[in-house]
């Protein structure tokens, strides 16, 4: 789904915008990106695996975290979807699909000149502000861009409290040409959610919850192409604090969850026709919280996938991936895929395994603490 597209959309949040792609259900628990979970094909929040440039967004703390996405819709490129397992390509969490987001600085080239920029603001009742706003800049194989994503309301009254939300995301992100065959870029991303969440997690009466997540992300990016070969490597950090208050009389639920890893992907191609991709992964995700204890968790894996065209209308994908887990230990986790295209129509069959590493709240969460 192109960019260009999804501007033309009625949407002011990243969750809204992902509504209307098909084959996804988005299940909204409070308006304007305030917490949405994301399912694919019958499958739970926890088994869609959310992408930004190639670098995994999904928390460690929790499913519920994985829309806050730290992107301005200013910055889309464009969003791929993978309908169905992909763990033997991208790892845990790939069990109903994957949503990938690409921002047009990590897919722009070195000839491109561009200069550009757009803003739109809405306001309605219930002290109703949106702002949407963002910019790109190219020339010379220098490459600029970022955005802000804003919605604020009072909200309705509801039972002892009202549906307030205050969302905002910033992005800024930069990318240099050092020669034709080498570049290098950077993402930084803020993102904080502060909110209304009566009955999100309970169904007490006495339920007046408020919750405030907040989410910084950095993304490194470096790419050297010739010839038939091309070299990538990312790292990636994501740290994100979250309080939740169920009622003002009790004390608050403070977590600080983590994620950092880093990417080397190589890819080959023999000819038009067939293309082999191999991959080595790291992982490090961890917690520190007053509900679910201060634990660490580290995981690696190694992956190759073969991209063969067998006819104009026959496309064959095998792929193959070994995890670690320093919990679960070692799991190969084999791929198929199968495509068949004729004309506008398209039929695809998939065989393989996929595999899901529970998140903290599912691991340790303490449903009875001591009063």
């Amino acid at each position: 789904i192109q960019g260009d597209m999804l501007r033309q959309l009625p949407v002011q949040s990243v969750d809204e915008l992902i509504r209307y792609l098909p084959g996804l259900e988005v299940q909204s628990r409070g308006p304007m990106g305030t917490q949405s979970n994301i399912t694919i094909r019958g499958g739970t929040f926890q088994q869609v695996l959310i992408l930004l440039d190639g670098i995994r967004l999904n928390d460690p703390l929790t499913g519920h975290f994985n829309s806050y996405i730290p992107i301005s819709p200013a910055e889309i490129e464009r969003i791929e979807i993978l309908k169905g397992a992909s763990s033997a390509i991208y790892g845990t969490e790939a069990v109903g699909g994957v949503i990938h987001i690409i921002t047009k600085t990590f897919t722009a080239k070195r000839q491109q000149q561009q200069q550009e920029a757009q803003a739109q603001v809405t306001t309605g009742a219930y002290g109703l502000r949106n702002a949407q706003a963002g910019f790109q800049y190219a020339n010379n194989g220098t490459l600029l861009a970022g955005g802000i994503l804003q919605n604020v309301a009072n909200g309705q009254p509801l039972r002892g409290t009202n549906g307030f939300f205050n969302n905002t995301t910033l992005s800024l992100s930069a990318r240099k040409y050092l020669s034709d065959n080498t570049s290098v870029a950077y993402r930084s991303g803020y993102d904080d959610r502060d909110f209304n969440a009566q009955n999100f997690y309970t169904q007490l009466l006495s339920d007046t919850a408020t919750e405030r997540v907040i989410g910084r992300w950095h993304h490194v990016n470096m790419q050297y192409n010739k010839g038939r070969q091309k070299w990538s490597f990312d790292a990636g950090y994501k740290n994100t604090s979250d309080r939740f208050q169920l009622r003002k009389t009790l004390p608050a639920n403070t977590n600080r969850s983590s994620i950092a890893q880093a990417l080397l992907l190589h890819t080959y191609q023999f000819s038009e026709q067939a293309t082999l991709t191999s991959g080595l992964q790291y992982i490090n995700r961890g917690v520190r919280s007053n509900n679910r204890g201060n634990h660490n968790i580290h995981a690696a894996g190694a992956f190759v996938v073969l991209h063969q065209q067998v006819t104009p209308a026959i496309t064959l994908n095998p792929a193959l991936r070994i995890d670690w887990n320093e919990r679960a230990g070692w799991e190969l986790v084999p791929q198929l895929n199968l495509s068949y295209r004729k004309e506008k129509w398209q039929l695809r069959g998939s065989a393989g395994k996929s595999t899901r590493d529970a998140d903290f709240t599912e691991r340790f969460n303490n449903y009875q603490p001591p009063l």
